[in-house]
């Protein structure tokens, strides 16, 4: 075989792609690699190759990823040479040549490889080597590589063993973030990888666009046979989440408290939290939770209130008695709570607190007022609750639904939720089963500046989440506005499509330049993810959806999955 007019002469291994060049350095972290002309190579594959003549030591075996490739004419000057060598006037060769990024070497002797070396296509044993797959006693499918080969996480690094959480960046509607959170929940939960433990481990995953994730339980009718294929390359088989639990806020107005949805009617049920609830489990700082907040003097009347509201006594059925009447919604609450905080000359009262301005008390009554309107569907005690409008985690996995929901009753939700999964977490006592938490939108719960009730329960998921067995699945659009603690505690970190001005951003240093450019342009269902054994990337392609993101593609009935008592029956 020939390539720019040179003989390899020992390219007969199938393998065998071409050599280390020696017009460049060659260092024990990267080396250019000349293409043969009857092989390619492309970004993301995979390479090996062996020293043997180093003195006193065992052959080394040398693993990297294309992280570069170029085309070039050896024997051109000026741009304009193209024109002459392509009409046979000028002699020049075409010569390819790709950059190799170290991943692994074997034995840890660090010594460049040299000129001539020939560099083979790494597959099988190799190939997992190459990616530490080697290493990973348990494995989740994370994707397809470009070579259509399985790219694997290591589970040690999620489920809180060494490390966990993932954090997710990629710009709205275009980077599939959530799609991608929910294709990885599906092979924890059905690949087997977490064993006899799946049975009990839980998710908890926020709705906050559309209702796509309100059909989780059926297949869906869209798939086509090529991703069956897809499924099967990953040791998955493709279908709905076995156990799922849908929750929505009730309908405005409707006295039944019925949910509020409109592309399904059956498998939802309403949420709600009583007056009592709400006073006594102090969640009244939970209103108040936004970066305008956290900038004004009432924070000081919001804790001050709620103290005074966690010893009220209760008016049955979910009221309670305040301001010598009984309070049975929200509206009546808030006007009760004016009457406590300011006297009859309208200065501060009792609960207000000491030395607090009539200004200060004002101003969160009228913040305190303009939430009627978005939170009365939600806090209430004027019809009458059964006990499957309580805030249950029923289902393996469950969804909250709050897509039609004001952002400041969205920020309530959230908070209360968090707060009560990580309440029921840390109480268990022991971080065996998981718990796993979807939240998308994470700039807006956890930004970069200020702080909040939401933004400091996130920030202990972050930190402690991974010794309680709580691991967040977090999702945003720019890493640059989360705040900074929570993205460096996600040991798994997952790009998609992102802004060219966001790439840029110093949140993006672990990709390498090539990656940030790439990232710019790639498509729906194709991420970049990083894990810690790796140094290096890897750009992957996922499944299209098993299970039905819109009302459209959902089957007429969830199929059954072993007993109707045990849908995790054969998993």
């Amino acid at each position: 075989m020939s390539w720019g007019g040179a003989t390899f002469g020992a390219m007969e291994t199938p393998s065998a792609v071409g050599r280390v060049i020696g017009t460049e350095d060659a260092t024990p972290l990267e080396f250019w690699v000349g293409v043969d002309r009857q092989a390619y190579l492309q970004l993301d594959d995979v390479v090996s190759l062996e020293r043997s003549d180093v003195p006193g030591r065992d052959p080394i075996r040398m693993y990297g990823v294309v992280s570069q490739v170029r085309a070039r004419h050896e024997g051109a000057r000026f741009d304009s040479d193209v024109f002459l060598i392509e009409d046979g006037v000028l002699p020049a060769e075409v010569s390819e040549a790709a950059l190799v990024t170290t991943t692994r070497v074997e034995p840890e002797v660090f010594v460049p490889p040299l000129p001539g070396q020939l560099v083979h296509r790494a597959s099988g044993d190799d190939r997992d080597r190459a990616l530490f797959v080697d290493g990973m006693e348990r494995r989740l499918a994370a994707g397809l590589s470009r070579d259509d080969e399985p790219f694997w996480i290591d589970v040690d690094f999620l489920d809180g063993t060494r490390g966990a959480h993932v954090n997710i960046s990629g710009v709205s509607g275009v980077a599939t973030k959530t799609t991608y959170a929910t294709f990885l929940l599906y092979g924890l939960f059905t690949s087997g990888v977490l064993g006899s433990e799946v049975r009990n481990t839980k998710a908890l995953i926020f709705n906050v666009k559309g209702e796509d994730l309100l059909f989780l339980d059926r297949a869906n009718v869209a798939l086509e046979d090529d991703q069956h294929r897809r499924y099967e390359r990953l040791g998955l088989s493709p279908g709905p989440f076995p156990s799922v639990s849908i929750l929505a806020p009730p309908r405005k107005g409707d006295t039944n408290a019925a949910p509020d949805v409109s592309a399904r009617s059956d498998g939802v049920r309403s949420f709600f939290w009583t007056i009592e609830e709400f006073c006594t489990q102090g969640l009244l700082p939970f209103l108040f939770a936004d970066a305008e907040d956290d900038r004004q003097q009432y924070t000081m009347v919001v804790h001050n209130v709620a103290r005074h509201l966690e010893g009220v006594s209760a008016g049955g059925d979910g009221a309670v008695m305040l301001a010598g009447r009984t309070v049975r919604t929200f509206r009546d609450l808030v006007a009760a709570i004016e009457e406590m905080v300011l006297d009859d000359d309208g200065a501060p009262g009792e609960w207000a607190g000491r030395a607090i301005g009539t200004g200060t008390v004002n101003a969160f009554i009228r913040r305190l007022y303009g939430a009627v309107d978005h939170l009365s569907t939600l806090i209430r005690a004027d019809v009458p609750r059964s006990d499957e409008q309580k805030l249950d985690f029923d289902g393996q996995v469950t969804v909250v639904d709050i897509h039609n929901l004001n952002d400041r009753a969205q920020r309530f939700v959230v908070g209360v939720v968090l707060r009560e999964a990580f309440r029921r977490k840390e109480a268990s006592g022991t971080a065996r089963p998981l718990q796993f938490v979807v939240l998308d939108e994470l700039n807006k719960y956890a930004p970069a500046q200020g702080s909040s009730p939401i933004k400091e329960i996130l920030l202990d998921v972050a930190e402690r989440g991974r010794s309680l067995g709580i691991v967040l699945i977090g999702a945003q659009q720019t890493a640059s506005e989360v705040e900074r603690r929570i993205v460096a505690n996600s040991a798994i970190r997952v790009v998609g499509r992102l802004d060219a001005a966001e790439a840029a951003r110093a949140e993006y240093g672990f990709l390498p330049a090539v990656q940030r450019q790439r990232s710019t342009f790639i498509k729906p269902g194709t991420m970049i993810v990083a894990q810690p054994q790796l140094p290096v990337p890897l750009v992957v392609e996922f499944p299209f959806p098993a299970w039905a993101t819109r009302s459209v593609e959902a089957a007429a009935a969830p199929p059954t999955t072993g007993s109707a008592d045990d849908p995790f029956e054969g998993l």
